[in-house]
């Protein structure tokens, strides 16, 4: 599936719940090391969650911070690779949905 499909949604159930773009954007950032302009980039490529990934400037070392549950799934017990990292991302937009204050989301 194209990142660029699920970045949408990720920023539609920010905006329900009153937060923003900027925000998603941010945890994004913090996750993967992109800037806007390299975001941008992997959005108008339209490359899959596996590219997304591999091409990321650099995973946060502090991602191994991100613990709890995804869809009835512990994100910390995830074995494959690509599916915690799109995990760990799933988590942090749901935590900021639910209101969590931006430090606690990237592990400040």
């Amino acid at each position: 599936m194209p990142f660029a499909k699920i970045y949408q949604m990720y920023i539609q159930k920010a905006e329900r719940k009153g937060r923003s773009k900027e925000e998603v954007n941010e945890i994004i950032f913090w996750l993967t090391g992109y800037d806007e302009h390299g975001l941008q980039e992997q959005i108008d490529k339209e490359v899959d969650f596996e590219t997304f990934f591999e091409e990321a400037p650099k995973i946060n070392p502090n991602s191994d911070k991100i613990t709890g549950v995804v869809c009835g799934i512990r994100v910390e017990e995830v074995e494959d690779p690509l599916m915690q990292k799109i995990r760990w991302l799933d988590k942090l937009i749901d935590e900021l949905a639910r209101g969590k204050q931006m430090e606690k989301i990237l592990r400040s």
